[in-house]
């Protein structure tokens, strides 16, 4: 079974993203430093990773072509910030803050635009524009509050929380109903069938 704009095996790029965002999440969650340079570090390592993911997965996985490129833009966008913030993992608190509200900005619009465009035509359309209006938030946070290193890397292990759970739960849920469809599909044998 698949539906409309993703191939049946589509369930794995959400929960390999929400690994993805939840490992860097415990990380930040159980180190003492929440300095710039570590947040550059997480971001990155979290950015670099999920933005490779997200191109050869999505690419892979999704048969909506303008979906596609729009999560391969989306993609590439995260394997150049994470590349930027690992390069420049001193750069200090303002690149961290810049940084992340860039990626933040680029990659929740393209997720929300995503979303939008699928709704009503697709199970995942949902999910993809709850992520970008998230992932937007993240983006305006980081812009309007004051600058401090504790509390930006700490709305950022936040942020990776709450995503990574959303995304566990979104991709079981389209496993759940991508398996339903198909058992509600098959022909169920009967007495009538036997020879």
């Amino acid at each position: 079974m698949e539906t409309s704009g993703t191939g049946a095996r589509y369930w794995a790029v959400p929960i390999s993203r929400a690994v993805l965002a939840l490992v860097p999440a415990a990380v930040i969650t159980f180190n003492r430093d929440h300095s710039a340079a570590f947040g550059l570090l997480a971001f990155g390592s979290f950015a670099l990773a999920s933005g490779l993911l997200v191109a050869v997965l999505s690419w892979l996985t999704l048969t909506d072509v303008r979906a596609r490129r729009l999560f391969l833009i989306q993609g590439i966008v995260g394997i150049v910030a994470g590349s930027l913030a690992l390069a420049f993992h001193t750069g200090g608190l303002g690149f961290f803050l810049y940084l992340v509200s860039v990626w933040a900005a680029v990659t929740g619009f393209l997720e929300l635009y995503s979303g939008t465009r699928a709704r009503g035509r697709s199970l995942v359309a949902k999910d993809w524009m709850l992520l970008g209006a998230a992932t937007a938030v993240l983006a305006l946070t980081f812009l309007l509050l004051p600058p401090n290193a504790v509390v930006s890397v700490g709305l950022l292990g936040a942020y990776l929380v709450m995503i990574g759970v959303y995304l566990v739960i979104a991709g079981l849920s389209l496993k759940w109903a991508t398996t339903d469809a198909v058992a509600t599909v098959a022909p169920v044998a009967t007495d009538s069938d036997s020879p």
